[in-house]
């Protein structure tokens, strides 16, 4: 017998042998669990790696690689296998005399800990890894398990005639916990079609036990929503589980069913619609409805197939459910899921050709009006949070059962405004607006307020400062051009704006709301309309509607000044004072004032159009003018729309500037130098709303100056604003060769910056001069119209300057030189001053006149002959004797509509005119040839658009009175015996034209009378005389930009071209007189000259002054702006000599006349003599 230390020796050992092979082994240890599931030993089950191996290739954890076990053999420092587990000291062998450095004891102590924290996560890593390995088997061995008992208890249930309700609740219970939906399909069916079979037997069996019940059809009702969803795509039969659904998910189902006071069938469905809605139930039949039915041809409310049926009657039942329980938190989650789920997402073919109809015209009753309800109050109140009861939570939720990606939106959302939430709301209140109430209106136009944010708007709409005319042409197709695009979605979204319903709808809210209910809504859905649809106003009813509604207008005017904002001091500041001043406002602010604004400013801007002079200035009696405004109120109407123009030029164009250019902003950004711009999206989106404010604010102001223009109902220098000042007499970068082109950019831009200053590399406008810019090209009567002459002046001194240079003033550089026959002044001139002969005007011109004899004149060209021969050219071509002009009834000039009869080519001849008349302007030459209003209006509109009827009255007053009465005839407009046909007299002979296709055969009634007062008043003023136009527009655009003339409206273009029609002030004359000779101003034959000079009438003092500088008006800005100024040279002591003038240099040359009376009689006869240059 051995000794007890040896015994004790003997057993260290070997249990030190057992904890080396222990390291060799992955230890599975035992977790206990419930009584249905597996035991295992209590002690730690020891399986070697090999048998571990043998499993894999055994097939028992098929899905576990050999590479998985070995990483969790080799992971860390505790599976080595050198079987040394114990940590051992360090020990140094340097000795004590090699101390170790501070550095290197921190580094090693830095790099050992490192080391431990690197072993401490290698194993738990791996004991996650061992903890997960272990549950996959253990949930393996469990559910080939379960599988094997349920197919026993299913198959044994089957065989039996009566229910074995034990084994059916075990397999209720048992199925979500192995549930697959690849592997346990034919499982749910089997058990689905058991419970269907034995309802009533089940749900006996389950009185008294609620809560189970509960639990049990939540479980199973989940998979199969899950079952469903997994199969939608695929060919499995479906009409089992659908059935499930539509049985359980019925309060009927439950009346026989014992049940507690507090809980009733309704509650029962409550509980499980929520549970099933939580976990992707609607998502769930939207992809069944995708996938299961076929694509119908055209709209329809009737089912295409039996599956369309059965999940359209799931949809509607859920929703009628919801509407009948008095459970308002449930009703409105299943009405927002709805929502979400098929009416915010964009529609398949399925949903826009199937289910929307059936839902707004099918058999079910649709609950709009808790459907608006509900998506109001979801705006307003915080995230809708789920409502189902504490049972859902105890449901097994397990990865491989109930996990629905499509799922994602539960009810702890709210919906999304999309663009087809807009549509389907519009196409769901297309049957019900007729029955809604008027308190129903107001909130569903209080949706539509806020829906209407998301309609679609065309690609190519871009409503800069550069939209001149609107053209149907903008509408852009989209590439997709199916049921379900963006492009079909627009045009479905105004059909049903455009709808009977909904103006009958917008009409009784008008008559029976008080205004501050539906001015905001209303004004707010027509300014998206109009924003992002140029040709909205002609297109959709509701605007036109609205327009001509005169207490709509004036409401909205109202509401739109008294809108204001509490300042930080408690007093209340209007928001069109805070934009009148450029104050910068919040985003809440914008929203208030812009979409009122702009809305009211595009209507009453359309109804203008349509109300003739007389009704504008009430010269009519008619009871039911248009007019919705009195002349008192459109006074300051006009000043508070002006200063709000040149607000939002000041927001648009501030004093500051960045520091860096937008471009280069970018590539900082990009290079993440520069943080980027949050919402750069929402950012244009305002930019955008801004520019169209600002457009249609604009566009009214000018239309009411025209009117103010054409017959003044404001009081003298109401337009000129008095914060505006631009300076004219300091030098300016608008006056630069590269800036001297007005261009129309988008809002917000350098409205200046034109394609040569970017090519020239000249250097940016100042904001200052881009404000100043955008005032003289959208609102230029804001500016004094002598300030006006100035700029027009500098800038036509920089063109000539750039064209002609200061060397032709010697003589030299380009020039145009010709010879012109007095007699046949307009011939030879038509011919040599040709484009072919002449293509650039803006040079010097020289002319030498010949005299009848063929000799030339007597005079140098020193400019006096050129001005001459301009004006006597300009008398020739526009006389009316010639053809190309004739007289309206007040003596005015207007192209001749029968010209094309007199020469072959007389565009040529207007061309040719409108260049003659530019070159006078250039060389501000006034000639005193009084041109049509109207004319003169055509020339200065952008691009030649089209004249209204209000400007026929300068050219045919009888025919404008005629047509106002055809307007206002209270009698049977048949009677008249009008069609619409135009009848011409050309030269003796009658001509009829249609005013429209087949107008011969259209009489004119009661119903159409407008249409032809408009086609009458257009022939007239626009298509007669088109191409006449727009050959003198081209021309006059030649020689001198049109941009700078439209700085003016007609009325000033006359003064520009003839000169003001005032009297000669002497005093401003003597004032800016200069002397050679022996004269000064105070030289005996100078003060008897202006003695003589103040005793001439008016008209002598015109021949005079036309005598010494060949115009007979005053220069526009006074007599110090002549060039030469006016000067009077002595002649000398010959009495006998008649007073001459050399009209180059604007001089005088008068003899030293002793006596007053001979002094009169000789200037008298010079000036009235005629005689021309031959007396120079």
């Amino acid at each position: 017998m051995s000794k007890p230390g040896e015994r004790r020796t003997r057993r260290n050992s070997r249990k030190k042998r057992r904890r080396r092979r222990r390291r060799r082994r992955i230890v599975f240890h035992n977790r206990r669990q419930s009584q249905d599931f597996i035991d295992f030993p209590s002690r730690p089950i020891h399986i070697g790696i090999p048998k571990c191996l043998k499993c894999l290739h055994t097939g028992i954890f098929p899905n576990i690689s050999v590479k998985f076990i070995h990483v969790i053999s080799l992971s860390g420092t505790m599976y080595s296998f050198n079987g040394d587990f114990r940590q051992r000291p360090v020990q140094s062998m340097r000795g004590a005399s090699k101390n170790e450095k501070k550095d290197s004891l921190i580094q090693r102590a830095q790099e050992e800990r490192r080391k431990r924290e690197e072993a401490r996560l290698k194993n738990a890593s791996a004991t996650k890894i061992q903890s997960s390995f272990r549950g996959f088997c253990t949930r393996k061995i469990l559910g080939a398990g379960m599988r094997a008992d349920f197919d026993k208890k299913m198959q044994a249930n089957q065989r039996q005639p009566v229910l074995d309700v034990d084994s059916l609740h075990w397999c209720i219970s048992k199925l979500p916990i192995f549930f697959n939906n690849s592997q346990d399909g034919q499982r749910l069916i089997s058990l689905s079609q058991h419970i269907i079979k034995h309802k009533d037997a089940y749900l006996d069996n389950c009185k008294g036990k609620l809560r189970f019940l509960l639990f049990q059809l939540k479980s199973l009702l989940q998979i199969v929503v899950s079952y469903l969803n997994s199969i939608a795509t695929a060919s499995a039969p479906i009409a089992i589980p659908m059935r499930m659904l539509e049985v359980f998910l019925s309060p009927s189902t439950y009346k026989d069913v014992n049940l507690p006071q507090e809980m009733d069938s309704q509650r029962i469905v409550i509980e499980l619609q929520q549970s099933l809605v939580n976990k992707g139930y609607f998502p769930c039949l939207r992809r069944l409805l995708n996938s299961r039915v076929p694509a119908s041809l055209e709209r329809t409310a009737l089912p295409p197939t039996p599956i369309a049926e059965s999940i359209f009657d799931l949809i509607m039942s859920s929703v009628n459910f919801a509407v009948m329980t008095s459970d308002k938190k449930f009703r409105q989650d299943i009405l927002r899921m709805i929502t979400k789920t098929f009416l915010c997402e964009q529609y398949s073919e399925q949903i826009a050709l199937f289910l929307l109809p059936a839902m707004a015209y099918g058999k079910y009753p649709f609950p709009f009006v808790e459907l608006i309800h509900t998506l109001i109050e979801g705006a307003s109140s915080p995230a809708v949070q789920s409502s189902s009861m504490s049972v859902t939570d105890d449901i097994p939720s397990s990865s491989s059962t109930i996990t629905i990606p499509s799922a994602q939106c539960s009810l702890s959302g709210e919906e999304e405004d999309t663009p087809w939430l807009l549509a389907s709301v519009l196409m769901l209140a297309n049957k019900e607006l007729g029955n809604l109430s008027v308190q129903n209106c107001a909130t569903y136009l209080k949706l539509l307020q806020r829906l209407m944010k998301q309609l679609p708007q065309n690609k190519s709409v871009s409503h800069g400062m550069d939209d001149v005319s609107d053209s149907e042409d903008d509408m852009d197709e989209d590439e997709d051009q199916g049921i379900t695009s963006i492009h079909s979605l627009q045009k479905e979204c105004l059909r049903l704006i455009n709808s009977e319903s909904h103006l009958k709808c917008i009409y009784n809210c008008l008559m029976n709301l008080p205004q501050s209910e539906y001015i905001e809504p209303l004004a707010s859905i027509a300014f998206h309309l109009l924003v992002h649809h140029k040709m909205a106003m002609h297109k959709i009813r509701l605007l036109y509607v609205l327009a001509f509604n005169s207490q709509f207008m004036r409401n909205m005017w109202e509401t739109c000044c008294t809108a204001s904002v509490l300042t930080v001091t408690g007093s209340s500041t209007p928001l069109l004072n805070m934009l009148s001043k450029g104050v910068p406002m919040t985003r809440d602010n914008i929203d208030r004032i812009v979409p009122l604004l702009a809305t009211f400013c595009c209507l009453f801007n359309h109804s203008l159009l349509t109300i003739h002079d007389a009704d504008f200035y009430g010269d009519t009696e008619v009871s039911t003018s248009s007019m919705p405004f009195f002349l008192d109120e459109v006074v300051p109407m006009c000043w508070h729309l002006r200063d709000t123009c040149l607000g939002i030029i000041e927001l648009a164009h501030p004093d500051t500037r960045m520091a860096i250019s937008s471009d280069y902003r970018k590539a900082l950004e990009k290079t993440g130098v520069l943080r980027k711009k949050d919402n750069e999206e929402e950012e244009a989106e305002l930019t955008r709303q801004w520019a169209y404010l600002f457009k249609v604010i604009s566009s009214l102001v000018r239309q009411l100056h025209n009117r103010d223009s054409r017959r003044s109902f404001c009081p003298f220098g109401h337009w000129l604003a008095p914060n505006v000042r631009i300076a004219t007499d300091r030098p300016s970068q608008i006056y630069s060769a590269q800036n001297a082109i007005f261009v129309r950019r988008d809002f917000g831009s350098l409205s200046a910056l034109t394609k040569a200053n970017v090519d020239t590399d000249a250097p940016p406008l100042a904001n200052r001069d881009v404000r100043n810019l955008v005032i003289l090209t959208e609102l230029p009567f804001v500016v004094s119209f002598l300030d006006r002459v100035k700029i027009l002046q500098n800038l036509i001194i920089v063109d000539k300057q750039e064209h002609q240079g200061e060397i032709t003033n010697f003589g030299m550089g380009p020039s145009i030189v010709i010879n012109i026959r007095r007699n046949f002044i307009y011939e030879d001139a038509f011919e040599k001053l040709s484009p072919e002969n002449e293509p650039n005007l803006k040079k010097k011109m020289r002319v030498s006149l010949l005299n009848a004899a063929g000799l030339d004149e007597a005079g140098i060209d020193g400019g006096g002959i050129f001005r001459e021969f301009l004006s006597e050219l300009l008398k020739t071509g526009f006389d009316p004797n010639r053809g190309f002009f004739k007289y309206t009834a007040d003596r005015s000039l207007y192209p001749n509509p029968e010209a094309g009869l007199l020469v072959e080519n007389f565009t040529s001849h207007y061309y040719f005119l409108g260049r003659m008349l530019g070159k006078a302007l250039m060389e501000n030459l006034l000639v005193e040839i009084p041109f049509a209003s109207f004319f003169l209006s055509k020339i200065l509109s952008p691009s030649n658009a089209s004249l209204d009827i209000h400007h026929l009255q300068s050219m045919d007053p009888l025919m404008y009175k005629n047509l106002l009465y055809l307007k206002h005839y209270d009698g049977d407009v048949a009677d008249l015996g009008l069609d619409f046909t135009v009848v011409n007299s050309e030269f003796g002979e009658t001509k009829i034209e249609e005013l429209k296709p087949g107008g011969r055969n259209i009489p004119v009634t009661g119903d159409n009378r407008i249409e032809y007062i408009h086609l009458m008043a257009d022939y007239r003023i626009n298509k007669q005389i088109r191409p006449h136009c727009n050959a003198f527009r081209r021309g006059m655009n030649d020689v001198i930009q049109l941009e700078w003339l439209q700085m003016f409206n007609s009325g000033e273009l006359q003064v520009l071209i003839s000169g003001a029609s005032v009297p000669i002030d002497l005093q401003d004359l003597r004032q800016n007189t200069k002397y050679s000779g022996d004269y000064n101003d105070v030289h005996p034959v100078i003060e008897t000259f202006w003695l003589v000079l103040n005793d001439f009438s008016d008209q002598q003092k015109r021949q005079l002054l036309k005598f010494v500088t060949s115009c007979s008006r005053p220069p526009l800005l006074g007599f110090r702006d002549l060039y030469p100024a006016f000067c009077i040279h002595s002649a000398g002591a010959e009495v006998d000599r008649l007073p001459t003038a050399s009209t180059c240099m604007n001089l005088l040359k008068l003899p030293a006349f002793q006596d007053a009376e001979t002094m009169r009689s000789k200037l008298l006869y010079a000036i009235e003599s005629g005689a021309g240059f031959e007396l120079s």
